[in-house]
């Protein structure tokens, strides 16, 4: 038996990126945050927060990553810790779902930012606006089993421009968030969604 699942529209939804010094969650910094809050079907641009992070002594910025996000160690230095930063993070997470644009990779840093720092992962239940993605995918070849079998594009801003949402400048934390946000409200339409469940 399933338990009830709450109408999608009555969950608050924060939609959060990181930029970080590379892709290894185990040694590279978190060096920004965005987030920004979907409440009743909106995304809510006035209650939106980001912050930049100044990394531990010893991490490292890898140099792919600067190519990406554009943000040097002097960028940094004088940030907020990631410690500092937390209880802001803690807040957002504990009031209702996390949405993100590739769980795989934004999860793992937050987790080991909660770990390292004694501090208690607040377990939100996470949508995740790339398995959407693929579920749509999935629908539309049940829906037309005839249609040519073709893979969406995954990534963030490939993704937007074939939902006919416009190109954003990509690889700053908070503009990324709104750009999910942005994607996530377009794909819950699409996939007729009611409830959380739906979602996941």
């Amino acid at each position: 038996m399933l338990w009830p699942s709450p109408p999608w529209d009555s969950v608050t939804y924060w939609a959060l990126d990181l930029e970080t010094g590379g892709l290894d969650h185990r040694r590279d910094p978190i060096l920004a945050v965005g987030m920004v809050p979907v409440r009743a079907g909106s995304v809510r641009l006035g209650e939106a927060w980001s912050s930049l992070a100044r990394p531990g002594s010893a991490a490292s910025i890898t140099p792919g990553s600067i190519t990406a996000h554009q943000l040097l160690p002097g960028d940094v230095r004088s940030a907020p810790s990631i410690e500092a930063l937390l209880p802001e993070l803690d807040l957002r997470l504990s009031e209702g779902s996390l949405l993100v644009h590739q769980a795989s990779i934004d999860l793992p840093f937050l987790r080991r930012a909660f770990r390292d720092l004694g501090r208690r992962w607040p377990g939100p239940a996470v949508v995740d606006t790339v398995e959407l993605l693929v579920k749509e995918a999935r629908r539309a070849r049940f829906l037309d089993p005839g249609a040519p079998d073709e893979h969406p594009d995954l990534t963030l801003s490939g993704a937007r421009q074939a939902h006919g949402l416009p190109p954003y400048q990509g690889h700053d934390a908070l503009t990324d968030a709104i750009a999910t946000a942005e994607l996530f409200l377009v794909l819950r339409q699409r996939l007729g969604a009611r409830t959380l469940r739906d979602l996941r």
